[in-house]
């Protein structure tokens, strides 16, 4: 890169040179970058993410990237960088949307696994977009057929000398390693950059080769020990990123494409949420979990600005371009974080439209919330939440005579409790409607092992509007939530950390007694 670009910000302090240091660090952080989010990425395990992962990943990245080059082509783009911005569009990121959502402690809640694992589709694509864009350059002097035998040629080779090391040399040699977690780390890092080397040698760019060696080690049980040490390390690394890249943007360029950035960027904040949420409801989700996971989507990705400084590198677009995308991420990574941070606030807040938007989908799960074709007489209890404590909750109940109505506001899961013969359906704790449907004149109980104040909250208000004479149960992760949801008129609360504590040293006393 010119030396005459050497400063942040061309039009700004002058305080950091471009040198080849940083240049370094920064591509090292985008290499262990994609090194992390390949080792999340078990083989074993990427068919857990899910149809609704697959269907709405795919279907907003096509959805996006399609209506993005025509929005980008009328604001004057032409075709190839009117491609490339609609292929920035497409992306969410990845950092954000993981630790905010870690922040709030909802990883783990349908809504944050099923933005994960749309997640997970994206980066996949990046890696596949990333391969195509560089193979396919300008700079290449073969015919497509070429390229394309060329790159399949390369990449088989490259991927089964990969699986080859992965299934006979790296568990050994992890295994040998693992006694020094200093040595495991140093191991993980070199094989990134190896890899990285191997994968730009073979032109395939230094970002795939690293993706490749986190695949790799993706399946070994090292990968958390290895991924938790790691993340500092990428964060650090990433600021490396983001100043080489301001360093390098013109800020005369952001400014003269200041409309067409607020144009793109209300498109991902407004059309790219709609897009999901539309994608969601068809797949059978209910109207909270689709908004609040498309509210954690809506914005667009760091892959965006590796993708556009590629693009930068191979000749395709000009700083012109690659200002704007900058611009769009800045804008709606900004946006998007407190659309997370209050995403149940503005879910409240948009209900109403929401609802009548919802009306008007077909739910291909709309079925397994109809509780017109069985029978529910004599039902005792109605709980709320099949998830991991919900079932055990129903194992351990289903000794008793009692009947259980089960409810939960995951379809697939509703639908695999049906197959084991439980008298489940789909339904949202928190939307009254649905809640006018149930037998609460028959049941003496109502669970919910949905944890959280609002959700505590909303049930206690729906019930007590629905007139329900019966005892309420609801559960918390909190003792400060629990004394909330007593004051708020539980007969019970659930602390199922608490309470497995309490039965795991029960357990304990009564062995060591015996």
């Amino acid at each position: 890169m010119s030396s005459n670009l050497s400063y942040i910000g061309p039009a700004g302090l002058r305080l950091v040179s471009a040198n080849e240091e940083v240049e370094l660090l920064a591509e090292l952080g985008i290499a262990l970058l994609l090194f992390v989010v390949g080792l999340k990425l078990d083989p074993h395990e990427i068919k857990s993410v899910g149809p609704v992962a697959i269907i709405a990943g795919m279907g907003q990245i096509i959805m996006t990237g399609i209506l993005g080059y025509f929005l980008a082509n009328l604001l004057g783009f032409s075709l190839v960088p009117a491609f490339y911005i609609g292929l920035s569009l497409t992306f969410s990121s990845t950092i954000i949307v993981v630790k905010l959502l870690s922040d709030r402690q909802e990883i783990d809640a349908l809504h944050g696994r099923i933005a994960l694992g749309v997640l997970i589709v994206q980066d996949l694509v990046v890696v596949v977009a990333m391969i195509l864009l560089t193979a396919f350059s300008e700079d290449s002097q073969q015919s497509l057929s070429q390229e394309i035998v060329s790159v399949v040629l390369k990449g088989g080779i490259f991927l089964l000398f990969i699986a080859f090391l992965t299934r006979y040399i790296l568990p050994k040699l992890l295994h040998a390693l693992a006694y020094s977690t200093e040595l495991l780390l140093i191991f993980a890092i070199s094989w990134a950059i190896t890899l990285a080397a191997m994968g730009d040698s073979l032109g395939f760019s230094k970002e795939v080769g690293a993706f490749v060696a986190g695949v790799s080690l993706a399946s070994t049980s090292y990968r958390a020990t290895i991924g938790a040490r790691l993340v500092s390390l990428r964060d650090f690394l990433l600021l490396f990123f983001f100043i080489d890249l301001g360093i390098h943007v013109n800020v005369s360029y952001l400014g003269a494409e200041i409309i067409s950035a607020v144009v793109l960027s209300l498109f991902v904040l407004v059309g790219k949420t709609v897009m999901i949420m539309a994608l969601m409801s068809i797949m059978g989700y209910g109207k909270h979990t689709s908004t609040v996971t498309s509210l954690s989507l809506s914005q667009i990705s760091e892959f965006s600005l590796i993708i556009a400084a590629l693009g930068l590198d191979l000749g395709h677009i000009d700083e012109n371009v690659l200002g704007l995308i900058t611009l769009v991420v800045l804008i709606t990574m900004g946006v998007s974080t407190y659309m997370i941070m209050d995403s149940h606030i503005i879910y409240e807040k948009l209900l109403p439209i929401v609802s009548h938007f919802d009306k008007l989908i077909p739910h291909r799960h709309q079925k397994l919330g109809n509780l017109d074709e069985v029978d529910v007489y004599g039902v005792d209890i109605i709980l709320f939440g099949l998830g991991r404590y919900g079932g055990s909750l129903i194992r351990a109940l289903q000794g008793s005579d009692l009947q259980v109505l089960d409810v939960d506001f995951n379809p697939e899961l509703v639908r695999q409790w049906r197959n084991k013969g439980l008298l489940a359906f789909y339904g949202d704790a928190k939307d009254p409607e649905f809640a006018a449907t149930l037998p609460l004149n028959q049941a003496k109980w109502v669970i919910s092992t949905l944890p959280g104040e609002r959700i505590g909250l909303t049930l206690l208000h729906t019930l007590e509007y629905q007139k329900y004479q019966g005892k309420i149960a609801l559960t918390s992760h909190t003792e400060r939530e629990m004394e909330i949801l007593k004051n708020a008129g539980s007969d019970l609360v659930l602390l199922p950390f608490r309470d497995a504590a309490y039965e795991a040293a029960r357990v304990l006393v009564t062995d060591f007694n015996e």
